[in-house]
């Protein structure tokens, strides 16, 4: 192929057309003396059969920071390799300019082409097409074909944000001082016994063990610690209401960053967390695991989820708990206080669910709705806008009220609280004896 260069050529040639007797001759000349010069140049290119290309780098990131991934271009030919490479990903991989970078390779040898890349989605974002244009010496002509050099597959997978591990020290605390290791532990701690020792003045004499005490002639009591090995079951609706977007994020992110943090502090806690994320089927499934991997394999499994614009089948979802946790467990549904999907679904299948495990509903607060109530309205359209946000507080009040009855704990915060008070009820539950 032609580059500009050999048509500025033909025009500057053009440019001495008046010297010539005749212009059809000079015409035809000049254009066999540029088309000869651009097939000379076009054989002098570095063939791209030759050429090599493959890649190093992240293959990991979370959402909002950045990957570097780099291509290496090894020059196999004898000729120098001038050329114009061209490296395209999908537009969420958030690769940054420049977008053509420029080669001059030497035979045999190999050059970097690093891209930087900020992915603005959560997923899998993988690279597209590989171009390389192979120009000649003199810049008239070049090589370029299809599929050569072949494009090396590479996929960045984007890991959720898990913006509240920052409150994992925190809940880490508290469970300490729940588990005994700054406090001393005694009655109300937890239910499961822990030691005996000998009784002191301000002890709940309800913990005395009066058989105990008996066969050793002292009075002993009975200390205990919170539940261990417990069941964390954390369930993800990533049906229709999961797409609504709350602030910035759809609900799903939100729901996401709570079931991580809830995972992390759960497994340093000493019990079992799972994962299941469900709509009309199973899109994701995580059994418990070491705690050394276990958020390793929940990031993995969570990053590619996306929310489906389908009803979710709770039945399917109650079906799946049921089968996977045969034991007592806590499970914990993220999903969305909205009373179409939980009145017609949820809660006539739900006490089946709730007679073999303690159930809790996580739900993202939608803060238009506070918003819309907080402030007289001003126009009639306001005032519209406002009923309907009444309305709906007024129906999430009753299937808060619903869910409540069939023993169900519900956690309804803004997405700015919502992880923080997720855990704050698992400790809560914990404390109480109540797994």
């Amino acid at each position: 192929m032609l580059t500009w260069r050999a048509a500025a050529l033909l025009g500057l040639g053009a440019l001495t057309l008046p010297l010539w007797p005749s212009p059809w001759p000079a015409v035809a000349l000049l254009t066999a003396a540029v088309l000869a010069l651009s097939a000379l140049d076009w054989a002098l290119a570095a063939p791209l059969h030759a050429v090599s290309v493959h890649r190093d780098g992240d293959r990991t990131v979370r959402l909002g920071a950045a990957a570097t991934v780099t291509l290496h271009v090894r020059n196999g030919s004898t000729r120098r390799l001038r050329g114009v490479l061209r490296d395209a990903w999908v537009p969420s991989a958030g690769a940054a300019p420049p977008y053509a970078h420029e080669l001059h390779v030497a035979p045999g040898a190999t050059e970097r082409v690093v891209t930087a890349l900020t992915p603005t989605r959560r997923g899998d974002r993988p690279a597209v097409r590989l171009s390389l244009r192979s120009a000649g010496p003199l810049g008239l002509a070049f090589r370029q074909r299809a599929g050569r050099p072949a494009a090396p597959a590479w996929t960045l997978r984007v890991l959720p944000r898990f913006e509240s591990r920052r409150l994992l020290p925190e809940k880490t605390a508290r469970l300490r001082v729940l588990d005994g290791a700054l406090v001393t532990r005694g009655r109300g701690q937890g239910t499961e016994f822990d030691t005996l020792r000998e009784y002191v003045v301000g002890d709940d004499v309800r913990s005395i063990d009066w058989r105990a005490s008996a066969r050793r002639r002292d009075v002993l009591v009975r200390t205990w610690r919170p539940e261990r090995d417990r069941r964390v079951l954390c369930v993800l609706d990533t049906g229709r209401t999961s797409a609504v977007r709350i602030g910035d994020e759809p609900r799903l992110d939100a729901a996401m960053d709570a079931a991580l943090l809830l995972a992390a502090l759960a497994s340093r806690a000493g019990d079992r967390v799972d994962l299941l994320a469900v709509d009309t089927a199973v899109r994701a499934a995580v059994s418990g695991a070491g705690r050394q991997v276990l958020l390793t394999r929940l990031v993995n499994a969570l990053a590619p989820l996306q929310p489906t614009l389908v009803e979710t089948d709770f039945e399917l979802v109650v079906g799946e708990v049921l089968r996977r946790e045969r034991k007592r467990a806590l499970v914990v549904l993220f999903t969305a206080l909205e009373p179409g999907a939980l009145g017609e679904g949820l809660l006539p299948v739900l006490p089946r669910l709730a007679a073999r495990h303690r159930v809790v509903v996580a739900a993202v607060h939608d803060p238009v709705l506070t918003r819309l109530t907080a402030t007289a309205p001003a126009r009639a359209e306001d005032a519209y806008a406002a009923a309907a946000a009444w309305r709906a507080l007024a129906e999430r009040d009753r299937v808060r009220a619903a869910l409540t009855r069939h023993g169900v704990e519900v956690v309804d915060a803004p997405a700015d609280r919502f992880a923080s008070d997720v855990t704050d009820a698992y400790l809560r539950l914990k404390t109480l004896g109540r797994l």
